[in-house]
Protein backbone atom coordinates (compact mmCIF):
# COMPACT_ATOMS: atom_id res chain seq x y z
CA UNK A 1 0.00 0.00 0.00
CA UNK A 2 1.15 3.57 -0.57
CA UNK A 3 2.53 5.75 2.21
CA UNK A 4 -0.76 7.69 2.37
CA UNK A 5 -2.74 4.60 3.29
CA UNK A 6 -3.50 4.43 6.99
CA UNK A 7 -3.49 1.13 8.83
CA UNK A 8 -6.11 1.18 11.56
CA UNK A 9 -5.76 -0.33 15.01
CA UNK A 10 -8.23 -3.00 13.93
CA UNK A 11 -7.35 -6.33 12.43
CA UNK A 12 -9.19 -9.45 11.33
CA UNK A 13 -8.37 -12.88 12.71
CA UNK A 14 -9.05 -16.00 10.65
CA UNK A 15 -9.10 -19.41 12.30
CA UNK A 16 -7.86 -22.06 9.87
CA UNK A 17 -8.24 -24.86 12.40
CA UNK A 18 -5.58 -26.87 14.26
CA UNK A 19 -4.77 -23.78 16.29
CA UNK A 20 -3.66 -21.88 13.19
CA UNK A 21 -5.01 -18.35 13.65
CA UNK A 22 -3.74 -15.63 11.33
CA UNK A 23 -4.25 -11.92 11.86
CA UNK A 24 -4.70 -9.60 8.86
CA UNK A 25 -4.37 -5.79 9.05
CA UNK A 26 -7.22 -3.43 8.19
CA UNK A 27 -6.58 -0.29 6.11
CA UNK A 28 -8.75 2.79 6.49
CA UNK A 29 -10.49 4.40 3.54
CA UNK A 30 -10.88 8.17 3.48
CA UNK A 31 -14.59 7.55 3.02
CA UNK A 32 -16.39 4.31 2.30
CA UNK A 33 -15.47 0.77 3.21
CA UNK A 34 -12.20 -0.10 4.92
CA UNK A 35 -10.32 -3.08 3.50
CA UNK A 36 -8.68 -6.16 4.96
CA UNK A 37 -5.19 -6.77 3.56
CA UNK A 38 -5.41 -10.36 2.38
CA UNK A 39 -2.29 -10.28 0.21
CA UNK A 40 -0.62 -12.95 2.35
CA UNK A 41 -3.77 -15.08 2.52
CA UNK A 42 -2.29 -17.50 -0.02
CA UNK A 43 0.27 -18.64 2.54
CA UNK A 44 -2.59 -20.33 4.34
CA UNK A 45 -2.82 -22.81 1.48
CA UNK A 46 -6.15 -21.39 0.32
CA UNK A 47 -7.42 -18.56 -1.89
CA UNK A 48 -10.30 -16.22 -1.19
CA UNK A 49 -13.29 -16.73 -3.51
CA UNK A 50 -15.23 -13.69 -4.72
CA UNK A 51 -16.83 -14.07 -8.19
CA UNK A 52 -17.20 -10.72 -10.00
CA UNK A 53 -15.12 -9.06 -7.22
CA UNK A 54 -18.27 -7.97 -5.38
CA UNK A 55 -16.43 -7.66 -2.06
CA UNK A 56 -12.82 -7.35 -3.18
CA UNK A 57 -10.77 -4.16 -3.54
CA UNK A 58 -8.37 -4.95 -6.40
CA UNK A 59 -6.53 -1.63 -6.15
CA UNK A 60 -6.04 1.53 -4.15
CA UNK A 61 -7.30 4.69 -5.87
CA UNK A 62 -7.66 8.40 -5.20
CA UNK A 63 -9.57 9.26 -8.38
CA UNK A 64 -13.31 8.61 -8.06
CA UNK A 65 -15.61 7.70 -5.18
CA UNK A 66 -19.24 6.59 -5.27
CA UNK A 67 -21.58 6.48 -2.30
CA UNK A 68 -24.34 4.34 -3.71
CA UNK A 69 -26.60 4.59 -0.68
CA UNK A 70 -26.57 8.38 -0.67
CA UNK A 71 -26.49 8.74 -4.45
CA UNK A 72 -23.21 10.67 -4.54
CA UNK A 73 -20.34 10.76 -7.03
CA UNK A 74 -17.04 12.56 -6.48
CA UNK A 75 -14.15 13.26 -8.86
CA UNK A 76 -11.03 13.75 -6.71
CA UNK A 77 -13.31 14.84 -3.85
CA UNK A 78 -15.39 17.31 -5.89
CA UNK A 79 -19.15 16.55 -6.06
CA UNK A 80 -20.19 15.83 -9.64
CA UNK A 81 -23.01 18.39 -9.32
CA UNK A 82 -20.52 21.22 -8.78
CA UNK A 83 -18.32 20.12 -11.68
CA UNK A 84 -21.30 19.77 -14.02
CA UNK A 85 -22.43 23.31 -13.21
CA UNK A 86 -19.10 25.09 -13.28
CA UNK A 87 -16.55 22.96 -15.12
CA UNK A 88 -15.95 21.45 -18.57
CA UNK A 89 -14.94 18.02 -19.80
CA UNK A 90 -11.32 19.00 -20.44
CA UNK A 91 -11.01 20.72 -17.06
CA UNK A 92 -12.49 17.57 -15.52
CA UNK A 93 -9.95 15.53 -17.49
CA UNK A 94 -7.11 17.59 -16.04
CA UNK A 95 -8.54 17.09 -12.56
CA UNK A 96 -8.83 13.31 -12.97
CA UNK A 97 -5.32 13.03 -14.39
CA UNK A 98 -3.48 15.44 -12.08
CA UNK A 99 -5.51 15.36 -8.87
CA UNK A 100 -6.18 19.10 -8.71
CA UNK A 101 -8.16 21.64 -10.71
CA UNK A 102 -5.83 23.51 -13.07
CA UNK A 103 -4.74 27.10 -12.71
CA UNK A 104 -5.67 29.40 -15.58
CA UNK A 105 -2.24 28.87 -17.19
CA UNK A 106 -2.36 25.09 -16.72
CA UNK A 107 -5.87 24.94 -18.17
CA UNK A 108 -4.87 26.93 -21.27
CA UNK A 109 -1.75 24.82 -21.84
CA UNK A 110 -3.64 21.55 -21.43
CA UNK A 111 -6.52 22.57 -23.70
CA UNK A 112 -4.17 23.84 -26.40
CA UNK A 113 -2.12 20.64 -26.24
CA UNK A 114 -5.29 18.58 -26.73
CA UNK A 115 -6.79 20.76 -29.47
CA UNK A 116 -3.57 20.77 -31.48
CA UNK A 117 -3.09 17.01 -31.45
CA UNK A 118 -6.52 16.09 -32.81
CA UNK A 119 -5.42 15.26 -36.35
CA UNK A 120 -4.80 11.64 -37.33
CA UNK A 121 -2.15 10.41 -39.76
CA UNK A 122 -3.28 10.76 -43.37
CA UNK A 123 -2.72 7.04 -44.00
CA UNK A 124 -5.14 6.35 -41.16
CA UNK A 125 -7.98 7.48 -43.42
CA UNK A 126 -7.42 4.49 -45.68
CA UNK A 127 -7.44 2.16 -42.67
CA UNK A 128 -11.22 2.56 -42.46
CA UNK A 129 -11.66 1.26 -46.01
CA UNK A 130 -10.99 -2.23 -44.69
CA UNK A 131 -14.28 -2.16 -42.76
CA UNK A 132 -17.69 -2.88 -44.22
CA UNK A 133 -19.85 0.22 -44.45
CA UNK A 134 -22.38 -1.30 -42.07
CA UNK A 135 -19.82 -2.24 -39.41
CA UNK A 136 -20.87 -1.43 -35.86
CA UNK A 137 -19.09 1.74 -34.69
CA UNK A 138 -17.69 -0.06 -31.64
CA UNK A 139 -16.12 -2.73 -33.84
CA UNK A 140 -14.41 -0.03 -35.89
CA UNK A 141 -13.46 2.04 -32.85
CA UNK A 142 -11.78 -0.85 -31.01
CA UNK A 143 -9.78 -1.80 -34.09
CA UNK A 144 -8.88 1.78 -34.91
CA UNK A 145 -7.60 2.66 -31.43
CA UNK A 146 -5.52 -0.51 -31.27
CA UNK A 147 -4.09 0.29 -34.72
CA UNK A 148 -3.08 3.76 -33.52
CA UNK A 149 -0.01 2.16 -31.93
CA UNK A 150 1.19 1.26 -35.43
CA UNK A 151 1.19 4.96 -36.35
CA UNK A 152 3.50 5.79 -33.45
CA UNK A 153 6.16 3.08 -33.84
CA UNK A 154 8.72 4.79 -31.60
CA UNK A 155 9.60 2.88 -28.46
CA UNK A 156 7.12 3.37 -25.64
CA UNK A 157 8.38 3.03 -22.09
CA UNK A 158 5.41 2.88 -19.73
CA UNK A 159 7.73 3.69 -16.81
CA UNK A 160 8.70 6.99 -18.42
CA UNK A 161 6.43 9.82 -17.18
CA UNK A 162 6.98 11.91 -20.31
CA UNK A 163 6.07 8.99 -22.56
CA UNK A 164 2.89 8.44 -20.56
CA UNK A 165 1.99 12.14 -20.77
CA UNK A 166 2.37 12.19 -24.56
CA UNK A 167 0.33 8.99 -25.01
CA UNK A 168 -2.45 10.28 -22.72
CA UNK A 169 -2.75 13.59 -24.55
CA UNK A 170 -2.70 11.91 -27.95
CA UNK A 171 -5.53 9.59 -27.00
CA UNK A 172 -7.73 12.30 -25.47
CA UNK A 173 -7.12 14.51 -28.51
CA UNK A 174 -7.66 11.93 -31.24
CA UNK A 175 -10.54 9.95 -29.74
CA UNK A 176 -13.22 12.49 -30.89
CA UNK A 177 -11.73 12.50 -34.38
CA UNK A 178 -11.82 8.70 -34.62
CA UNK A 179 -15.31 8.37 -33.11
CA UNK A 180 -16.61 10.91 -35.64
CA UNK A 181 -14.85 8.98 -38.42
CA UNK A 182 -16.76 5.83 -37.41
CA UNK A 183 -20.03 7.70 -37.88
CA UNK A 184 -19.03 9.34 -41.16
CA UNK A 185 -17.84 6.03 -42.61
CA UNK A 186 -21.14 4.35 -41.68
CA UNK A 187 -23.05 7.13 -43.42
CA UNK A 188 -20.87 7.24 -46.53
CA UNK A 189 -19.90 10.83 -45.77
CA UNK A 190 -16.48 12.42 -46.28
CA UNK A 191 -14.32 12.71 -43.18
CA UNK A 192 -14.23 16.21 -41.73
CA UNK A 193 -10.93 17.56 -40.45
CA UNK A 194 -10.90 19.01 -36.92
CA UNK A 195 -10.78 22.75 -36.37
CA UNK A 196 -8.44 24.32 -33.83
CA UNK A 197 -10.70 27.33 -33.33
CA UNK A 198 -13.44 25.21 -31.72
CA UNK A 199 -13.59 23.81 -28.20
CA UNK A 200 -13.47 20.06 -27.59
CA UNK A 201 -17.19 19.31 -27.78
CA UNK A 202 -18.01 21.84 -30.54
CA UNK A 203 -15.19 20.36 -32.58
CA UNK A 204 -16.67 16.90 -32.21
CA UNK A 205 -20.09 18.09 -33.36
CA UNK A 206 -18.40 19.78 -36.33
CA UNK A 207 -16.63 16.55 -37.31
CA UNK A 208 -19.89 14.63 -36.95
CA UNK A 209 -22.34 16.89 -38.76
CA UNK A 210 -20.52 19.43 -40.94
CA UNK A 211 -20.24 19.08 -44.70
CA UNK A 212 -17.55 20.46 -47.06
CA UNK A 213 -20.30 22.38 -48.89
CA UNK A 214 -21.07 25.06 -46.32
CA UNK A 215 -19.97 26.42 -42.93
CA UNK A 216 -21.16 24.64 -39.82
CA UNK A 217 -21.70 26.58 -36.61
CA UNK A 218 -22.32 24.34 -33.57
CA UNK A 219 -25.20 25.43 -31.37
CA UNK A 220 -23.58 26.49 -28.03
CA UNK A 221 -26.45 25.00 -25.98
CA UNK A 222 -26.07 21.66 -27.75
CA UNK A 223 -22.27 21.78 -27.44
CA UNK A 224 -22.54 22.51 -23.72
CA UNK A 225 -25.01 19.66 -23.25
CA UNK A 226 -22.72 17.27 -25.10
CA UNK A 227 -19.74 18.44 -23.04
CA UNK A 228 -21.77 17.69 -19.91
CA UNK A 229 -22.48 14.16 -21.18
CA UNK A 230 -18.73 13.64 -21.57
CA UNK A 231 -17.94 15.03 -18.12
CA UNK A 232 -20.61 12.94 -16.36
CA UNK A 233 -19.37 9.73 -18.00
CA UNK A 234 -15.63 10.44 -17.63
CA UNK A 235 -15.01 8.06 -14.73
CA UNK A 236 -17.00 5.82 -12.44
CA UNK A 237 -14.73 3.97 -10.05
CA UNK A 238 -13.69 0.35 -10.74
CA UNK A 239 -16.36 -0.65 -13.25
CA UNK A 240 -15.88 -3.55 -15.67
CA UNK A 241 -14.18 -1.61 -18.48
CA UNK A 242 -11.93 0.36 -16.11
CA UNK A 243 -10.86 -2.87 -14.42
CA UNK A 244 -10.20 -4.31 -17.88
CA UNK A 245 -7.95 -1.37 -18.78
CA UNK A 246 -6.07 -1.77 -15.51
CA UNK A 247 -5.61 -5.52 -15.99
CA UNK A 248 -4.54 -5.20 -19.63
CA UNK A 249 -2.26 -2.28 -18.79
CA UNK A 250 -0.67 -4.17 -15.89
CA UNK A 251 1.26 -6.26 -18.42
CA UNK A 252 3.05 -3.11 -19.60
CA UNK A 253 1.27 -3.15 -22.94
CA UNK A 254 0.93 -0.01 -25.06
CA UNK A 255 -1.79 2.27 -23.63
CA UNK A 256 -3.58 2.28 -27.00
CA UNK A 257 -3.92 -1.51 -26.63
CA UNK A 258 -5.15 -1.19 -23.04
CA UNK A 259 -7.78 1.38 -24.05
CA UNK A 260 -8.85 -0.87 -26.93
CA UNK A 261 -9.44 -3.64 -24.36
CA UNK A 262 -11.60 -1.23 -22.37
CA UNK A 263 -13.60 -0.42 -25.50
CA UNK A 264 -14.23 -4.14 -26.08
CA UNK A 265 -15.55 -4.52 -22.52
CA UNK A 266 -17.65 -1.36 -22.71
CA UNK A 267 -19.40 -2.71 -25.82
CA UNK A 268 -21.26 -5.27 -23.71
CA UNK A 269 -25.00 -4.58 -23.30
CA UNK A 270 -24.70 -4.91 -19.51
CA UNK A 271 -22.21 -2.03 -19.47
CA UNK A 272 -21.86 0.69 -22.10
CA UNK A 273 -24.71 -0.55 -24.23
CA UNK A 274 -27.30 0.48 -21.63
CA UNK A 275 -28.27 3.82 -23.22
CA UNK A 276 -28.59 2.11 -26.58
CA UNK A 277 -30.94 -0.39 -24.91
CA UNK A 278 -33.08 2.48 -23.58
CA UNK A 279 -33.86 3.75 -27.09
CA UNK A 280 -34.52 0.22 -28.27
CA UNK A 281 -37.01 -0.23 -25.41
CA UNK A 282 -38.76 3.08 -26.18
CA UNK A 283 -39.09 2.14 -29.85
CA UNK A 284 -40.50 -1.26 -28.90
CA UNK A 285 -43.12 0.36 -26.64
CA UNK A 286 -43.90 2.51 -29.65
CA UNK A 287 -46.58 4.83 -28.33
CA UNK A 288 -47.46 6.71 -25.15
CA UNK A 289 -50.74 4.78 -24.96
CA UNK A 290 -48.82 1.52 -24.47
CA UNK A 291 -46.83 2.69 -21.44
CA UNK A 292 -49.27 1.53 -18.73
CA UNK A 293 -49.44 -1.97 -20.18
CA UNK A 294 -45.67 -2.10 -20.52
CA UNK A 295 -45.07 -1.02 -16.92
CA UNK A 296 -47.54 -3.64 -15.71
CA UNK A 297 -45.56 -6.14 -17.77
CA UNK A 298 -42.41 -5.02 -15.96
CA UNK A 299 -44.10 -5.72 -12.63
CA UNK A 300 -45.16 -9.13 -13.91
CA UNK A 301 -41.54 -9.87 -14.96
CA UNK A 302 -42.52 -10.00 -18.64
CA UNK A 303 -40.36 -7.04 -19.69
CA UNK A 304 -37.11 -5.44 -18.57
CA UNK A 305 -37.13 -1.76 -17.71
CA UNK A 306 -33.98 -0.29 -19.26
CA UNK A 307 -32.49 2.96 -18.00
CA UNK A 308 -33.88 2.59 -14.48
CA UNK A 309 -31.99 1.45 -11.39
CA UNK A 310 -28.24 1.00 -11.11
CA UNK A 311 -25.80 -1.69 -9.95
CA UNK A 312 -24.08 0.75 -7.59
CA UNK A 313 -26.62 3.48 -6.76
CA UNK A 314 -29.33 2.48 -4.29
CA UNK A 315 -30.69 5.99 -4.48
CA UNK A 316 -31.08 8.45 -7.38
CA UNK A 317 -28.10 8.45 -9.73
CA UNK A 318 -26.68 11.97 -9.18
CA UNK A 319 -25.76 12.20 -12.86
CA UNK A 320 -29.39 11.49 -13.81
CA UNK A 321 -30.67 14.58 -12.00
CA UNK A 322 -28.19 16.72 -13.94
CA UNK A 323 -29.00 15.06 -17.25
CA UNK A 324 -32.74 15.42 -16.67
CA UNK A 325 -32.48 19.22 -16.68
CA UNK A 326 -30.06 19.11 -19.61
CA UNK A 327 -32.52 16.90 -21.49
CA UNK A 328 -35.29 19.47 -21.13
CA UNK A 329 -32.95 22.31 -22.20
CA UNK A 330 -31.84 20.45 -25.34
CA UNK A 331 -35.35 19.44 -26.39
CA UNK A 332 -36.56 23.00 -25.83
CA UNK A 333 -33.79 24.60 -27.93
CA UNK A 334 -34.35 22.04 -30.70
CA UNK A 335 -38.12 22.43 -30.55
CA UNK A 336 -38.58 18.73 -29.85
CA UNK A 337 -40.40 18.85 -26.51
CA UNK A 338 -43.50 17.56 -28.34
CA UNK A 339 -41.57 14.61 -29.77
CA UNK A 340 -43.74 11.44 -29.32
CA UNK A 341 -40.80 9.37 -28.10
CA UNK A 342 -39.89 12.01 -25.54
CA UNK A 343 -43.49 12.14 -24.29
CA UNK A 344 -43.41 8.37 -23.99
CA UNK A 345 -40.16 8.55 -22.02
CA UNK A 346 -41.54 11.20 -19.67
CA UNK A 347 -44.58 9.06 -18.94
CA UNK A 348 -42.29 6.18 -18.06
CA UNK A 349 -40.33 8.52 -15.80
CA UNK A 350 -43.50 9.77 -14.07
CA UNK A 351 -44.73 6.27 -13.29
CA UNK A 352 -41.33 5.13 -12.02
CA UNK A 353 -41.03 8.14 -9.69
CA UNK A 354 -44.58 7.86 -8.30
CA UNK A 355 -45.50 4.16 -8.32
CA UNK A 356 -44.76 2.44 -4.99
CA UNK A 357 -43.55 -0.72 -6.76
CA UNK A 358 -40.67 1.11 -8.47
CA UNK A 359 -39.95 3.34 -5.48
CA UNK A 360 -39.61 0.35 -3.14
CA UNK A 361 -37.27 -1.37 -5.60
CA UNK A 362 -35.34 1.92 -6.05
CA UNK A 363 -35.81 1.82 -9.80
CA UNK A 364 -35.06 5.49 -10.35
CA UNK A 365 -34.16 6.80 -13.82
CA UNK A 366 -30.39 6.61 -14.31
CA UNK A 367 -28.02 8.66 -16.46
CA UNK A 368 -28.44 6.30 -19.45
CA UNK A 369 -32.16 7.01 -19.60
CA UNK A 370 -31.64 10.72 -20.25
CA UNK A 371 -28.38 10.65 -22.19
CA UNK A 372 -29.91 8.37 -24.82
CA UNK A 373 -32.83 10.75 -25.32
CA UNK A 374 -30.49 13.76 -25.56
CA UNK A 375 -28.21 12.11 -28.11
CA UNK A 376 -31.16 11.05 -30.24
CA UNK A 377 -32.44 14.64 -30.21
CA UNK A 378 -28.99 15.82 -31.33
CA UNK A 379 -29.18 13.55 -34.35
CA UNK A 380 -26.74 10.94 -33.09
CA UNK A 381 -27.89 7.46 -34.18
CA UNK A 382 -28.49 4.81 -31.55
CA UNK A 383 -25.61 2.60 -32.68
CA UNK A 384 -23.20 5.48 -31.92
CA UNK A 385 -24.22 5.83 -28.27
CA UNK A 386 -21.68 3.38 -26.88
CA UNK A 387 -18.91 4.93 -28.98
CA UNK A 388 -19.79 8.31 -27.42
CA UNK A 389 -19.58 6.62 -24.01
CA UNK A 390 -16.09 5.36 -24.92
CA UNK A 391 -15.10 8.88 -25.97
CA UNK A 392 -16.12 10.17 -22.53
CA UNK A 393 -14.68 7.28 -20.51
CA UNK A 394 -11.26 7.42 -22.22
CA UNK A 395 -10.26 10.16 -19.76
CA UNK A 396 -11.11 7.99 -16.75
CA UNK A 397 -9.45 4.92 -18.25
CA UNK A 398 -6.24 6.88 -18.78
CA UNK A 399 -6.31 8.39 -15.30
CA UNK A 400 -6.79 4.94 -13.78
CA UNK A 401 -4.08 3.42 -15.99
CA UNK A 402 -1.65 6.19 -15.02
CA UNK A 403 -2.44 5.77 -11.31
CA UNK A 404 -1.81 2.03 -11.55
CA UNK A 405 1.55 2.50 -13.28
CA UNK A 406 2.66 5.02 -10.64
CA UNK A 407 1.55 2.85 -7.70
CA UNK A 408 4.59 1.53 -5.75
CA UNK A 409 2.72 -1.79 -5.41
CA UNK A 410 2.29 -2.05 -9.19
CA UNK A 411 2.59 -5.55 -10.60
CA UNK A 412 0.93 -7.58 -13.33
CA UNK A 413 -2.59 -8.71 -12.47
CA UNK A 414 -3.06 -12.43 -11.88
CA UNK A 415 -6.48 -13.46 -10.49
CA UNK A 416 -6.75 -16.90 -8.88
CA UNK A 417 -9.42 -19.53 -9.46
CA UNK A 418 -11.40 -22.25 -7.78
CA UNK A 419 -10.56 -25.24 -9.97
CA UNK A 420 -13.28 -27.93 -10.08
CA UNK A 421 -12.25 -29.88 -13.18
CA UNK A 422 -10.57 -33.30 -13.45
CA UNK A 423 -7.62 -33.81 -11.13
CA UNK A 424 -5.38 -36.05 -13.25
CA UNK A 425 -6.02 -38.72 -15.87
CA UNK A 426 -4.10 -40.65 -18.50
CA UNK A 427 -4.27 -40.17 -22.25
CA UNK A 428 -6.55 -42.64 -24.07
CA UNK A 429 -5.80 -43.76 -27.61
CA UNK A 430 -8.57 -42.72 -30.06
CA UNK A 431 -9.68 -46.32 -30.81
CA UNK A 432 -10.22 -46.94 -27.08
CA UNK A 433 -12.34 -43.87 -26.38
CA UNK A 434 -16.05 -44.26 -25.62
Amino acid sequence: MTNNTQQSSRSVKVDFGNGNIVEYPVYQATIGQDVVDFRTFGKSGMWSYDPAFLATAACESKITYIDGDKGQLFYRGYPIEQLAEHSSHLEGAYLLLHGELPTKEQKEEFEQAILRHNMVHDQFLSFFKGFRRDSHPMAMLGGAISAMAAFYPEDFDFKNAEHRKIAIRRLIAKMPTIVAMCYRYNQGLPFMYPRNDLDYSSNFLHMMFATPCEPYIPNPVIARAFDRILLLHADHEQNASTSTVRLAGSSGTHPFAAISAGIACLWGPAHGGANEAVLKMLNEIGDESHVDAFMQGVKDKKYRLMGFGHRVYKNMDPRASIMRKTCYDVLEILGKHDDPLFKLAMKLEKIALEDSYFIEKKLYPNVDFYSGIIQRAMGIPTEMFTAIFALARTVGWLAQWQEMIEDPDFKIGRPRQLYTGYASRNYVEINNRK
